[in-house]
């Protein structure tokens, strides 16, 4: 198989950004996992129009968290030293990418669309991630295990804020937040190095700056 030089990385993420960042509310991509579903016994419940506001706007704050974490994936995989640490970040960028098709397709089934700035979640976190990676390998992985802790707080806020009756987003929310755990974990145990105080605020600023743009528009 040929290698892939530092130039058609680029392109690929560029590719990808195109894709993620469509004013539609449908999957760039065909996820590799089916939608999760919800337990059998969760009888599917037709939501009145404030839930289903309510669910909208969290899944479309959620589409751009995920649109960013794959950009950040990405942008540390541009420039990671190690290739294990490499296809790691790739694998994980993956997933994400199950994230973000379920996602658009919850959205899709609540009439509504993704944030209009997808497009700036997706160039500003890929900027990161780069900083992240040339930091060195290990802080990048810091980065990780932090930036999942964070994601993973959010999204148990979101399923505390979620329409009772809203049984198919809380089974996409509770499967996105175990993959993020494991991605942090799995990013510690391959000696992700703990971050400063201050850069661990500095991220839980720029992702309250982020939940409110999606929000929003």
């Amino acid at each position: 198989m040929r290698q892939l030089s530092a130039l058609d990385r680029l392109i690929s993420v560029i590719d990808q950004g195109l894709k993620v960042s469509l004013p539609l509310n449908t999957p760039a991509t065909p996820p590799a996992r089916p939608v999760p579903l919800a337990e059998p016994s969760e009888n599917p419940s037709t939501l009145d129009p404030t839930d289903s506001r309510t669910s909208a706007a969290l899944m479309r704050i959620n589409h751009a968290g995920e649109v960013a974490a794959q950009a950040l994936y990405y942008g540390q995989a541009l420039v990671a030293k190690s290739p294990d640490i490499r296809t790691f970040l790739l694998e994980a960028a993956q997933e994400e990418g199950d994230h973000l098709s379920w996602c658009a397709t919850r959205l899709s089934q609540l009439g509504a669309r993704p944030s209009v700035l997808n497009p700036f979640w997706f160039a500003g976190s890929v900027a990161i991630g780069a900083a992240a990676g040339l930091a060195g390998d290990r802080l990048s992985l810091g980065f990780i295990t932090e930036t999942e802790r964070q994601v993973e707080a959010h999204l148990s806020d979101h399923l505390n804020r979620l329409p009772a009756a809203d049984h198919a987003s809380r089974a996409i929310i509770k499967q996105m937040q175990a993959d993020e755990i494991r991605h942090g974990q799995n990013a510690h145990d391959r000696g992700g190095q703990a971050l400063p105080t201050l850069l661990r605020r500095l991220m839980s600023a720029t992702s309250r700056i982020m939940t409110f743009g999606a929000g929003m528009i």
